[in-house]
């Protein structure tokens, strides 16, 4: 990594780093495991916000200091102060309720478990080193994975393992979510960054309003009627067809060159 820049967050436990046309989300509470308070839930909101509005960003990673990606809620924090993590624009986390529109790769160091897990679920990839785990340990604790846990496993790996690991509350290795689909690529321990910006750099390097559109029809083709989905999907797949951006996609092609994306 070579140039960079840094934006304003509400506090200092959340920064954003911005090279080229992808941006770095890094919760920075190595003290608590990255843990979330409401706070740091605002900053990683803004943060978001940040990334939305600055056209030039095209791709999106969110990583956690020092080795560890998020222990969830901080409970120290929600004993002391009563606060829970939970922003009026993104919910829980500042992230859960409303992922960014642009991709979204969680790289994924140590634990990801509870609402670490659930933060991962909001991404769109995950990249995970192999010494990672994932699970919901909720319901040892008498609690159930409300910040899109029980929603959004189900939706990432077979439903009667996801019914196991929510029922259960046991973690599996970053090689097992690997094998379910859970996980996009596993890499040595403490190269789940680098290999996120790869990835990254890759998707960046495609027609944003084309990226966009795919992500929104992935998602929001789920819950569309069967017999819907291509006439649906016209809504956001047309504008990109008519862009100028597939035109010069169509040029460069046939000339042999790098297309400059204009987003439009």
């Amino acid at each position: 990594m070579t140039e960079s820049e840094r934006l304003g967050t509400a506090d200092e436990s959340v920064s954003l780093r911005v090279e080229g046309p992808i941006a770095i989300i890094t919760i920075n509470r190595p003290s608590v495991r990255n843990a979330i308070d409401l706070p740091t839930a605002e900053s990683i909101s803004l943060a978001f916000d940040t990334c939305e509005t600055q056209t030039s960003i095209r791709a999106i990673v969110l990583t956690g200091a020092n080795g560890y990606f998020s222990a969830g809620m901080d409970l120290k924090a929600l004993n002391a102060t009563g606060d829970r993590p939970i922003t009026k624009r993104r919910g829980a986390f500042g992230i859960v309720e409303k992922p960014p529109n642009k991709p979204l790769i969680a790289a994924v160091e140590g634990h990801a478990l509870g609402g670490g897990l659930e933060i991962a679920l909001a991404a769109d990839l995950i990249v995970a080193s192999e010494t990672a785990r994932f699970g919901l340990p909720e319901v040892k604790r008498g609690l159930v994975a409300t910040a899109g846990g029980v929603l959004r496993l189900p939706q990432r790996i077979p439903r009667a393992i996801a019914l196991e690991l929510v029922l259960t509350g046991e973690a599996i290795s970053a090689g097992i979510a690997r094998d379910l689909g859970l996980v996009n690529r596993v890499v040595p321990e403490g190269t789940a960054l680098d290999a996120a910006l790869e990835l990254a750099s890759v998707i960046a390097a495609n027609a944003p309003m084309a990226v966009r559109a795919a992500k929104r029809v992935v998602v929001e083709s789920a819950q569309w009627p069967s017999e819907e989905g291509f006439t649906r999907q016209r809504e956001y797949t047309d504008p990109v067809r008519a862009s100028r951006d597939a035109r010069e996609g169509a040029q460069a092609f046939v000339e042999k060159r790098s297309p400059q994306w204009q987003d439009a």
